[in-house]
C-alpha cells in the first residue's frame, strides 16, 4: 500500500499528544522543504516526517514488550535504552498492520533516532529534520539547518556529531549504531573529498 499524506496525518493526529503532534508537523514541513531543495520526493518526505514518531505515545514498558514480540531488539543497548525503539516499532506497525510497502519511507521512519551505516538520502533527511525542525531551539541549531540546506550528507554528519557530543557531555550512553553512523558518514565525506581532488 502507498502511504498517503492525508491518511498518515489523520493517524498522527489520533495517536499523538498535542505537543508531539506539533513537533511531528514541524518535522514534516522541514522534511518536505529539504526534499524539494535536494531533489528528493517531497510527498515521501512529508509522509515519513508525519509517521516517524507514531509509536512515541506507547508506554516505554509496552514499547519494550512489542519490540520483544516483533523481534526488533538487535543490541543489548536496545533493552537498556528502550526510548530508542519507537522508530523501528512505527516502521514495523506501518509495514505489517497498514501494509505499507515503501521501503524508503519505512527505513527513514525506522532509523530516524540512531541512524545506521549506509543511510539513504531520505533516511538522512528524516534523521536530521527530526533534530532541527523549526520548533527546536538549542545552540547552533540554525547553523545545522543551514548546513543541511547546503549539503544533506555533510549536514547530517554535523547533526550526528552534535548528538554524540551532547550525549558525552551529559554522561549518557552512546548506542553502537549512532557511533557506526558517525564513522560511516565521516568515511563517506572523506571519500567524496578525495574523489573531488582526483
Amino acid at each position: 500500500m502507498i502511504l498517503r499524506v492525508e491518511e498518515v496525518s489523520v493517524l498522527a493526529a489520533r495517536v499523538l499528544s498535542g505537543e508531539r503532534l506539533k513537533h511531528t508537523l514541524g518535522v514534516a514541513d522541514w522534511a518536505e522543504d529539504l526534499a524539494r531543495h535536494h531533489g528528493l520526493d517531497p510527498v515521501k518526505a512529508r509522509c515519513a516526517g508525519l509517521a516517524h514518531d507514531l509509536a512515541k505515545g506507547i508506554s516505554i514498558k509496552d514499547q519494550l514488550s512489542l519490540a520483544r514480540q516483533w523481534n526488533l531488539l538487535n543490541y543489548p543497548e536496545d533493552e537498556q535504552n528502550p526510548h530508542i525503539l519507537h522508530g523501528p516499532l512505527a516502521a514495523y506497525w506501518l509495514e505489517h498492520y497498514y501494509r505499507v510497502d515503501d521501503t524508503e519511507i519505512l527505513a527513514a521512519v525506522a532509523n530516524h533516532t540512531l541512524g545506521r551505516p549506509g543511510m539513504s538520502p531520505m533516511e538522512m533527511l528524516i534523521y536530521s529534520a527530526d533534530l532541527t525542525e523549526p520548533n527546536r531551539d538549542f545552540p547552533k541549531v540554525d547553523k545545522l539547518r543551514q548546513s543541511l540546506y547546503d549539503d544533506l550528507e555533510k549536514g547530517t554528519l554535523e547533526c550526528v556529531k552534535g548528538t554524540l557530543i551532547y550525549l558525552k557531555e551529559g554522561n549518557h550512553p552512546i548506542h553502537p549504531l549512532s557511533q557506526l553512523t558517525y564513522e560511516d558518514l565521516q568515511r563517506r565525506q572523506t571519500i567524496g573529498t578525495g574523489s573531488k581532488k582526483a
